[in-house]
């Protein structure tokens, strides 16, 4: 990989200036120091995800892994495994439910991708807090085809109630569209993205910003569609 061009400060500026700062997946990769044997490992670890089975619309177009941990000072302690849980204030669509998905893997956790992925995480998100961070790391599936639409964000545009979001593509297979909007708070668009190749990246201060992703749609149908995607997520130990 190539020297990254951008820095956590480069980021941390866009952060506070506009409350979202992109990462191409390039530049990613290489912050990340990805290797290949590693990112592989990882990115196939999204073709062992269960169904989300508590989708209010109905739909069987979500497959996850969750897991919580407790970060103070940049060191990451995986919690014992818990619902995931948002306020129908944040999620109309799902919000107010425990929602229990299958764990994420611990190679996973372990894999060197996702030890950098923290450490980045930390670096660009964790200023000292006194009781430290509450973080939800997310794998995401969202297929489409044979009558199914890909509905990433089925909520629309929305908050997650969170201190701060991380959003990295994995892959994109057999997909069109699946467009990143991101809004101020009252809805006003702030502009608008695809996460397109692996790594591509965003990074969102939740308590400023409102973000979505539009419907995905199979380039070939008839054939596996999907996109996959992490999700890590900080908000203050209460």
């Amino acid at each position: 990989m190539d020297n990254a061009t951008l820095t956590v400060p480069d980021l941390r500026t866009d952060l506070a200036r506009h409350g979202f700062a992109r990462v191409a997946g390039r530049e990613m990769l290489a912050m990340l120091d990805a290797r290949e044997q590693a990112w592989r490992a990882f990115a196939q670890s999204w073709d062992d995800l269960g169904p989300d089975l508590y989708m209010a619309d109905g739909g069987r177009y979500r497959r996850r892994r969750h897991a919580a941990f407790h970060c103070a000072q940049g060191r990451f302690t995986r919690k014992p495994h818990q619902p995931h849980f948002q306020s129908r204030d944040y999620n109309p669509l799902n919000g107010d439910v425990q929602r229990w998905f299958d764990p994420v893997h611990q190679a996973v956790i372990d894999n060197p991708v996702m030890q950098a992925v923290f450490a980045f995480c930390a670096a660009s998100f964790g200023e000292a807090i006194p009781d430290g961070w509450h973080v939800e790391m997310h794998q995401f599936r969202i297929e489409t085809g044979d009558g199914e639409i890909g509905r990433p964000t089925p909520e629309g545009l929305h908050r997650d109630g969170v201190d701060w979001v991380f959003v990295m593509l994995i892959e994109r297979r057999n997909v069109r569209e699946g467009v990143t909007r991101i809004g101020a708070p009252d809805g006003t668009p702030l502009g608008e993205f695809t996460l397109a190749r692996p790594g591509d990246a965003v990074l969102i201060d939740d308590r400023r910003i409102l973000h979505g992703v539009t419907e995905i749609h199979a380039v070939k149908p008839g054939l596996p569609a999907w996109r996959d995607a992490l999700v890590v997520t900080f908000a203050r130990e209460r």
